[in-house]
């Protein structure tokens, strides 16, 4: 049996977006009789006392997950062991270009747009010494392709760009796409389901699963909640998270109906939408989200559940 996940960083409050990304997490994996895991992604940003708001929050929504919840901080050995392997394959390479560098790079004629142009990749030794002299490397995957394709339910078979990515930063924290495959593929994770921001991100993820020998998952890459100027949603959006709503009187159960209805789902439990969930059947647009609390399709918050 697999597993879903749903790995929130805590850098803040989750947003009423976030947390509909996270019911429908849920509800891919208890729909196909996977576990549901919980995995908080603070080796970046992490605000003291945000992982027990976010985690209160979701279970104020209903949700539950299975086994312990893991923590990225607590796993660098692991990141660390795959770096290793990489090394010992031949297939990182040391990257000194600053991020200006690197955007002066893809503005040049017949640049892809969003890839590493390979500057770094076929340095001599003696140019990265010269170079470590002036700052630290960050390490990049040395891709043998261009391009990798990856399964969506959501949107069939997707094939993105795989350029030389950044595996471990210059700073030494492993970067995003090796923390995530490599947590992923530990924990048995064979579908992934979050915003469809992340859709053009999958492709390096699935590549790189395969260097490492691990199956790529399957990937569900969800609309996301927008606000009224079309934008995604954020806090500076007003009353969007669980916090600014239960200020104003609004209980979780009411926002948790919201989402549901969103999606076109029965709203009287998470198990009756379960009962009822169909991939096929989900919104094939945004949701928009407005600060008069509108939803989609101008639904409101009944004023009992206020």
């Amino acid at each position: 049996m697999g597993a879903g996940r749903f790995a929130p960083s805590p850098s803040g409050e989750l947003h009423l977006g976030n947390l509909r990304t996270a019911v429908l997490a849920w509800l891919f994996a208890k729909s196909t009789n996977r576990e549901f895991l919980m995995r908080i992604e603070d080796l970046d940003r992490a605000r003291a006392g945000a992982e027990a708001i976010q985690l209160g929050d979701l279970s104020a929504l209903g949700l539950t997950w299975d086994g312990p919840i893991t923590r990225q901080s607590q796993r660098l050995p692991l990141y660390a062991s795959a770096v290793s392997q990489l090394r010992d394959r031949d297939r990182l390479y040391e990257c000194f270009c600053t991020r200006r560098d690197i955007a002066e790079a893809a503005s040049a004629p017949h640049a892809a747009p969003g890839t590493y142009p390979g500057t770094c990749r076929n340095l001599t030794e003696s140019e990265r010494a010269a170079k470590r002299e002036l700052r630290p490397a960050a390490w990049r995957l040395r891709t043998q392709k261009d391009t990798f394709t990856v399964t969506d339910v959501l949107h069939g078979q997707y094939t993105g760009t795989v350029d030389d990515f950044v595996v471990l930063r210059s700073d030494g924290v492993p970067a995003y796409n090796l923390a995530v495959v490599v947590d992923d593929a530990a924990q048995g994770i064979d579908q992934v389901v979050r915003g469809d921001d992340l859709l053009s991100s999958a492709p390096r993820q699935g590549y790189l699963a395969g260097v490492l020998g691990h199956e790529p998952p399957t990937y569900a890459h969800v609309q996301l909640a927008l606000n009224s100027a079309g934008k995604r949603l954020a806090k500076r959006d007003g009353s969007v998270t669980l916090g600014q709503l239960a200020n104003e009187g609004t209980v979780a159960a009411a926002a948790r109906t919201l989402i549901l209805n969103s999606l076109g789902l029965p709203a009287e439990s998470l198990d009756a939408a379960l009962a009822a969930f169909d991939p096929a059947r989900l919104p094939t647009h945004p949701w928009v989200f407005t600060t008069d609390r509108e939803g989609a399709h101008g639904m409101r918050i009944p004023p009992e559940n206020r």
